[in-house]
């Protein structure tokens, strides 16, 4: 999987509004205009064994 086929996220994770721009402070970071915030999106990989409840 590419990087350019990934999802944008959606809304903020601090203040919950939709106004995110990609940031220019690096791959994955994302500046939100709501509340100022930069943050990042980074996958960091998958569980090893399947979780159950």
């Amino acid at each position: 999987m590419s990087g350019e086929t990934r999802s944008v996220p959606l809304y903020c994770p601090y203040c919950g509004e939709e106004d995110l721009r990609p940031s220019e402070t690096g791959h994955g970071a994302w500046e939100c205009h709501a509340c100022a915030r930069v943050f990042t999106v980074r996958f960091s990989g998958l569980l090893s064994r399947a979780v159950t409840r």
